[in-house]
This record gives structure tokens, sequence and C-alpha cells, in this order.
């Protein structure tokens, strides 16, 4: 759409952001939540970080979000001996022509799995601070733009410690959000079990039935309402309350920056428009506060030690900055 977009695709744009839960859910049992944060940070513009233990269907969710998305989707599987053109593309030689050409790395596409990246060096784990931040690749003098929408979606298993290079804050901090997939509940593992003994093949997506229900017309459409969504000058100076509480919390040795301060702003935004509001209330500062600004507190060794986390020290900030009527 080349016109400005106005309300009357906001509305169809909202339903069909909606009906993204029950087509993710063909393939995918009882991750809601993280459905959810993986569309506030495509309407947001921003990336997450996946964190969970092997086997609760993180590449799956991902793959069945880009199906029903019409959005491609690639993956990457971080390993030690990664090299950073495998990540973002290389200059290669083609024989043919007698001219070096360049080559494109899976980061050109629209979801981009960043499996385990916490297995490959910091070198090129920092192969992706151009491409998350700028959205493009700078190879041989040439800047080259991702694609339209682009978002990474990386993760880390949060028990495994050997082997693995633990991203910098700099590059946490670049995570939109941060988005804890659990193990699922008795009830919805035995759905899982079920539809395994039934037949079902999560390699074979076509076969589960998800189909596109928003495309890029949609989610244009969303991220501009998105943008009109109004914030009183109260809830405001409450997001910069969280903000700071956290750097003045004794347990934190690092607390959220002015950019985890925007990120809140955009994912409050981004919750009251999904929850069918055009203004954001504190409430909604409240839920986005968590996934928004957990990976942005960095913890004394002391604190940690006597066994304080992230969670507990928002849950007390939460509690005792005063929330505008």
């Amino acid at each position: 759409m080349t016109e400005p977009l106005t309300t009357e695709y906001a509305e169809p744009a909202r339903e069909a952001l909606g009906r993204l839960r029950a087509e993710v859910a063909k393939a995918v049992v009882g991750q809601d939540g993280v459905v959810a944060g993986l569309v506030i940070a495509l309407l947001c513009r921003g990336h997450v970080l996946l964190e969970g233990p092997p086997g609760v269907a993180k590449t799956l969710l991902v793959r069945s979000l880009g199906a029903a998305l019409d959005l491609e989707m690639k993956r990457i599987q971080f390993t030690p001996d990664l090299m950073p053109g495998d990540v973002t593309g290389s200059v290669i030689y083609d024989p043919r022509s007698a001219e070096f050409q360049f080559r494109p790395g899976p980061v050109f596409t629209n979801l981009l799995l960043a499996d385990e990246i916490n297995r490959t060096p910091p070198k090129t784990q920092s192969s992706l601070l151009e491409v998350m931040e700028e959205r493009q690749v700078s190879a041989d003098g040439v800047t080259r733009a991702l694609p339209e929408p682009f978002l990474v979606a990386a993760t880390q298993n949060p028990i495994e410690h050997e082997g693995t290079y633990p991203l910098p804050e700099a590059q946490v901090d670049r995570f939109l959000l941060k988005l804890t997939v659990p193990l699922p509940a008795r009830d919805e593992e035995l759905g899982v079990l079920r539809a395994h003994h039934a037949g079902f093949d999560p390699r074979d997506l076509g076969a589960v039935g998800i189909k596109a229900v928003a495309g890029r017309a949609e989610l244009a459409a969303a991220r501009e309402a998105v943008g009109r969504v109004t914030v009183t000058e109260p809830v405001l100076g409450y997001i910069v309350d969280v903000c700071r509480a956290t750097r003045a919390t004794p347990s934190v040795e690092l607390g959220a920056s002015p950019r985890g301060a925007t990120s809140l702003l955009a994912t409050a935004k981004a919750w009251a428009w999904l929850g069918g509001r055009d203004h954001v209330t504190p409430d909604d500062v409240k839920v986005m506060a968590r996934p928004t600004l957990r990976h942005r507190l960095r913890l004394t060794p002391e604190a940690e030690l006597e066994g304080v986390t992230a969670e507990s020290v928002l849950d007390a900030v939460l509690a005792s900055v005063p929330t505008p009527r």
C-alpha cells in the first residue's frame, strides 16, 4: 500500500493477528504467551531471545509462526566453528564470469531462527550486531538491506554452560524481549503425545493444515495503528520511574538502560493495541515490564549467590514504584 494506512485497515489487521494463536496451536501446544511476544516484536520491529530447555518446540514455534504469517523463515544452527560469513554471506569468486560476487547468507529472510546462539564464539555472535540494529549487511564496501519485515529469534539453553559463550551485555540489550519457553503442563504434554500417536510430523507443517492468516499488508497496517496509540505524561513518567528504580536497586550491578525504557514504551503500546485499546495503561506497562527488562539487568555476584533473580528484582520494583491513577 502506497497511500497512508487508515483505521479501516487496523481492525482487520488486529483480527488477523489474533487468529495466529489458533493457527500456531495446530502444531505447538500451550505456548500462547510466546506467540504473543513474537507478534509484539514484529509490531515493534524488534528481536526476541527465546530461553528454554531442549525439546520444548522453540524451532517448531518459529516455523509455525512463519507459516501462519506467510513469511519466509530460515534457521542457523550456531556451532563453535561457525564463521561470520556463514551468517551474513560472503564474497566469492565466480570462475564463469571471472568476477567476485556476493553470496547472501541466511540472514536474508523474514524470520531468522538463531538456534543456540550462545554456542558460537563472540566473533560470529557479533556478525548479528549490524544485522539486528541496522537491518543491513555490509560486505566488500557494499551495504545490502535486509527484507522487511525482519525478526531474529535467538534461542539459548539456560542450563548448559560448558562449551558456551555468553552474549555480551551490548548484544543482549539489542533484543527487544526475552521470552521463557516453559515445559508444558501435564494436560498439554498429553496433547503432544496424542498428536504424535495420531501421526503428527513436526517436519511437515503442510500436513498440519497451518494456513497464512496475515501477511506484510496486515503487519504494515498494524504497525501504523500501534504508532497511533496514545500515552499520557503520567504513564510516560511511570515507565521512566520503573527503569530508574532498577538502576537504584542494591542487588543490581547494571540496570535497564534508556533503550530499555523506549523498548518498554513500544511493547506496552503494542500490547495495548492487541488488547483493543487506543491508549496505554499502567497495567500494560506492568505486563510487558518483565519480558522487556529481565535480560537487561545484571545482578551483583553477591545477589546471585543469595538466590536473587532478575524476576524477583522486577517484582519488587513494580510493587514499590507508585502507579499513576
